[in-house]
């Protein structure tokens, strides 16, 4: 099993979008359909749903739809509201002593992953970030420090609201702190539970919990698993050792002999290090963001690259992963 990752430098969406969208969209429509098309909302819907809570984005979406060819399927996939359900498995933390950092393992199957850090700045402000759904972000850091990351809060409820990458997306595009990041996450509805961690460049940080179903939730820790503030959804939590994780964590954050090197390192180990690719839980890279160099490190077993808004490599990396 492989997956290409590839740098991409595009300020405003253009022709490496439209390419992008032509190679991707058979996945994706595929994706969109999985529970038929009765399922998903129809485009007005989706069109009112983004003026309502995310009117900023509304005129990239536009640009994307376009870019796109315009129909009815590709604009209601893009508008990542009421999307199919899916399932990852990831682990978040935050390093708090001396310089802070965000590292983070994202979990999931090979096949469904874009492998795409995309440089842009569409709402005018610069942004890195590892890209879901066409547009949306896994994890990334934008020109001001704020770093954001996501991660499955280990719930079954699915309900009204959006994918939340593309809330993700809107935080990195109009949001310079923690603060701002907390209040859209407080307002703009998530279809599924997650936890989302902020970091900024003066160290504050939030693990914010959101769902469906209740408002969100700011907790104080630095740790993020693939559960909320309890387990909810049992099975779950044990076939990806989500309790396990986040003690893991907690107790090398709470080590004073544990330097910042070491805590990275540890991603790329057991329990947090996991090879269950072919399940669609093996870690696909661990991500390290630096709030105060504004620097995003993607690294694996026997690789590491690095990206900055000054120093932007658009190559690509082919990572090998065990069968």
């Amino acid at each position: 099993m492989h997956l290409y990752f590839r740098g991409v430098y595009q300020l405003e969406p253009g022709e490496k979008t439209k390419e992008r969208f032509e190679r991707s969209w058979p996945a994706y429509q595929d994706w969109f359909l999985r529970e038929g098309e009765g399922k998903r909302p129809g485009y007005v819907s989706c069109r009112q749903a983004l003026q309502r809570y995310m009117p900023e984005l509304v005129p990239t979406w536009e640009k994307l739809v376009d870019l796109a060819g315009g129909g009815d399927q590709e604009a209601r996939l893009l508008s990542l509201y009421r999307p199919t359900p899916y399932l990852s498995g990831c682990s978040q933390a935050v390093w708090t002593r001396e310089r802070p950092l965000l590292a983070r393992n994202y979990d999931y199957h090979p096949n469904h992953c874009e492998g795409l850090i995309l440089y842009s700045a569409w709402n005018g402000t610069r942004v890195i970030a590892q890209s879901d759904s066409l547009w949306g972000v896994l994890d990334g850091i934008n020109e001001h420090g704020l770093v954001a990351s996501l991660a499955f809060g280990g719930r079954k409820v699915v309900g009204d609201g959006f994918g939340i990458p593309l809330v993700l997306r809107y935080i990195l595009e109009l949001c310079r702190d923690v603060e701002s990041g907390v209040e859209a996450l407080e307002r703009i509805p998530s279809h599924m539970a997650y936890n989302v961690t902020l970091l900024d460049g003066s160290g504050r940080f939030a693990n914010v919990h959101v769902g469906p179903d209740r408002p969100a939730q700011v907790a104080n820790s630095p740790v993020a698993t693939n559960h909320q503030r309890e387990i909810e959804w049992t099975r779950h939590a044990e076939a990806t050792h989500s309790l396990e994780r986040e003690r893991y964590l907690l107790d090398r954050l709470d080590d004073d002999a544990e330097s910042r090197e070491a805590f990275v390192d540890r991603f790329l180990d057991k329990p947090l290090y996991n090879t269950r690719f072919k399940e669609g839980f093996g870690t696909l890279y661990t991500a390290v963001y630096d709030p105060v160099a504004r620097t995003a490190t993607y690294r694996w077993p026997n690789h590491s690259w690095t990206q900055s808004f000054e120093r932007f490599d658009e190559s690509e990396l082919l990572i090998q992963y065990p069968t």
